[in-house]
């Protein structure tokens, strides 16, 4: 049967590539010659890459225009995403601020209100940046008392920021303007008179979107001022990869400054007493030996998550008098519970926890002391618990595979719960089924994996079946709800989500397991994931699909070369695929914390036993691929994936096709409007579609 699908899914004319041209460019590698043919494709300025992108994504269309379902694909999927949707409510002084959309504008609209029970007015609509909506709110920061609210544009779904100052009452923006802000929030004083803010220096000409980003600065801005005139408040000449986080606790008291080295989960705090002139920065957390994300503050004691001898973080407080003291608040789970997060609120500490790789939430006192549990309707993910210390009421959002995300109330002094805004999705929840197993990977690590389809699944081995992953950077994958998902299961396709290693999903060891000497782990699970799925009759190769963004592009890339037999199709969207030269654009040096690099020679030699780019044989017969990128990602920049394409184009010998759909003026994802969104869903559902033979 699986032998009679895959001829019939192969019986298809061969795609006529546009031609790529290949020039004499080796690199040295420690006396290994490597070939880069296509070195002219990082050049994203030069009018041959951009008649390169035109041409393939000339290719791209036609083929997926020719796919009979593609229309019903999108009708559906533009019918599901047409529904309301709140984001979680923030208190500023007497106002109460959220985002809405109604259900297909582009970007989300931010209102004020004076009770959170009644609509409010627009604040601040991002869909009239631009006519095409991919100008994106990526920054909101108000004022103690929600007279003023600084925001962030970003353009065409870059991280680069202009910071914004708006006046709340009348709804109209002041003259402040703060430019080449990256990976940063706004701090405001508790005064309202400016905030902190991080920046690099600007790019050069023609740099914007592939210049390496070095020697990050924090600055002060006051209102009404140049941004010539900010005040520098902390920079490290010596230490170009220092990139640094500015808050300022409740008490208005403490500007803390959080030193990062790339994604290295280790950071320093530094601080800045603002109740006396000219304090200088000094450190107090400086040893980087440990994680520590401030919860808040009391005069000089502040309360961390830490990981510092405790691999699945607990909170401590630390007194600015007695730095090598801690005093152990909550203690780190005996069992394999990771701590994700706490929240200081209504006097009380809210925390929450990743428990197999969904949401559990637990009350305390300030001394640490368990008050009870959190009830939450099902397997799934919990956020929010926002406010002062102060307030008795608070917000969170809970989601899961088949429960958009719905937002509710909690009164912190009874602990009661009720349901504030629940969206209303065209599509029966009882229809479908949820679960987690566990299974072996290679090395016999028992792996978690979320399963997710109709009631009634037949297991003949012939489900399609899509296998989404993500492993690393100590980012956790958890229950969420996805319309593209949905349409996925409307159309008979069984979802799985393994929790491979080098996520954050049991904490560091977990991470560690996953990264740099160890990345092979997280192939192994994936690829073992599959094997499951095969073996248990889930599916079949020529109906099983791989896919994941950025790192998750690397992973299917990764798993796609080393067992190319295993899949009927994949789709690395943003990713991670040429390992020997990611560290030389953008922000792509932060990530040797989880990769290793090729400027040593044992760098070098782990990385090209799973590069992806490097790992493609001529003559090979892969998958059907569909690679998907942005022309304005300057995260990962596009010159991975219109390599990866090339080289795979060039070396393919099976009949499977090999395409790639670039999407303009994007980035790498956050801010993308919503109609690039579904048009983008739909054509990766359409390919699936059709390269795993599924009916309409």
């Amino acid at each position: 049967m699986a032998l009679a699908l895959t001829t019939a899914l192969t019986a298809q004319s061969p795609l006529s590539y546009p031609p790529t041209r290949k020039a004499d460019v080796v690199d040295d590698f420690f006396g290994t010659q490597v070939a880069d043919p296509y070195r002219w494709l990082e050049d994203d300025n030069s009018a041959e890459t951009k008649a390169w992108v035109e041409a393939q994504n000339k290719v791209t269309f036609a083929y997926l225009e020719q796919i009979p379902q593609r229309a019903k694909i999108r009708e559906r999927l533009t019918k599901l995403w047409n529904y309301e949707r709140y984001g979680t409510p923030s208190k500023k002084g007497r106002l109460t601020f959220y985002t809405h959309n109604s259900g297909l504008q582009n970007q989300a609209v931010l209102f004020v209100t004076s009770d959170p029970a009644k609509p409010g007015r627009v604040l601040l609509d991002p869909n009239t940046f631009s006519k095409d909506g991919t100008m994106a709110l990526s920054g909101l920061s108000f004022t103690e008392d929600g007279r003023r609210l600084a925001y962030s544009i970003s353009s065409a779904g870059s991280d680069w920021q202009i910071w914004k100052v708006r006046d709340v009452a009348t709804g109209r923006d002041l003259q402040d303007e703060v430019c080449w802000s990256k990976f940063s929030g706004a701090a405001w004083k508790k005064d309202g008179s400016g905030f902190f803010y991080s920046r690099f220096d600007a790019p050069s000409e023609g740099g914007a979107l592939t210049g390496v980003n070095k020697f990050q600065k924090v600055y002060f801005h006051r209102i009404g001022t140049n941004q010539a005139k900010d005040v520098l408040v902390y920079e490290r000449k010596d230490q170009p990869d220092w990139g640094f986080g500015a808050e300022v606790t409740e008490d208005g008291r403490w500007l803390v400054i959080s030193q990062s080295e790339g994604t290295d989960r280790k950071n320093r705090l530094f601080l800045k007493d603002m109740t006396k002139a000219n304090a200088k920065v000094e450190p107090f957390l400086d040893a980087f030996d440990a994680q520590y994300s401030l919860v808040g503050s009391a005069g000089d004691v502040f309360y961390l998550v830490t990981d510092k001898d405790a691999p699945r973080n607990r909170l401590v407080a630390i007194s600015l008098r007695a730095k090598q003291s801690l005093k152990e608040l909550i203690p780190e789970s005996k069992g394999t519970d990771v701590l994700s997060s706490v929240s200081y609120v209504g006097r009380s500490f809210v925390a929450t926890w990743m428990r197999d790789a969904h949401s559990a939430v637990t009350f305390h006192k300030l001394d640490g002391t368990h008050q009870g549990d959190l009830s939450l309707p099902t397997l799934g993910t919990v956020g929010g618990f926002q406010g002062k210390s102060t307030n008795l009421v608070t917000y969170y959002v809970f989601t899961s595979f088949a429960q958009p995300a719905t937002i509710y109330r909690l009164d912190l002094k009874t602990r009661q719960t009720s349901v504030f805004r629940a969206p209303k999705v065209d599509f029966d929840p009882s229809a479908y089924d949820v679960k987690q197993v566990f299974y072996p990977s290679k090395d016999g690590t028992k792996i978690p994996m979320f399963l997710v389809h109709k009631k009634g699944l037949k297991l003949d081995s012939q489900n399609p079946t899509l296998l989404y992953g993500y492993g690393g950077f100590d980012v956790s994958l958890t229950p969420w709800f996805s319309v593209t998902n949905l349409v996925w299961l409307e159309m008979g396709g069984v979802y799985a989500m393994p929790n491979l290693r080098g996520g954050g999903e049991y904490g560091k060891a977990w991470h560690d397991a996953g990264r740099l000497e160890n990345k092979q782990n997280v192939f192994d699970d994936f690829i073992a994931a599959a094997g499951w799925l095969i073996q248990s009759g889930y599916t079949s190769t020529p109906r099983l699909a791989i896919k994941g963004g950025s790192n998750g592009g690397l992973l299917v890339g990764a798993c796609m070369t080393q067992r190319p037999d295993l899949f009927g199709a994949a789709v690395p969207e943003v990713g991670v695929l040429d390992m020997l030269r990611y560290h030389r654009f953008t922000i792509g040096w932060a990530w040797k914390s989880d990769y290793l690099v090729s400027d040593t020679k044992a760098g070098f030699d782990g990385l090209m036993t799973f590069s992806p780019l490097h790992s493609l044989k001529p003559g090979g017969s892969y998958p059907a691929t569909l690679v998907t990128t942005g022309d304005h990602d300057d995260r990962v920049v596009p010159a991975h994936s219109h390599k990866f394409t090339a080289t795979l184009q060039a070396c393919q010998a099976g009949p499977a096709p090999v395409l790639t759909r670039i999407e303009t003026n994007a980035g790498h994802g956050a801010g993308k409007p919503t109609d690039k969104q579904i048009a983008e869903e739909s054509d990766v559902l359409a390919f699936l579609m059709k390269n795993l033979g599924m009916k309409p």
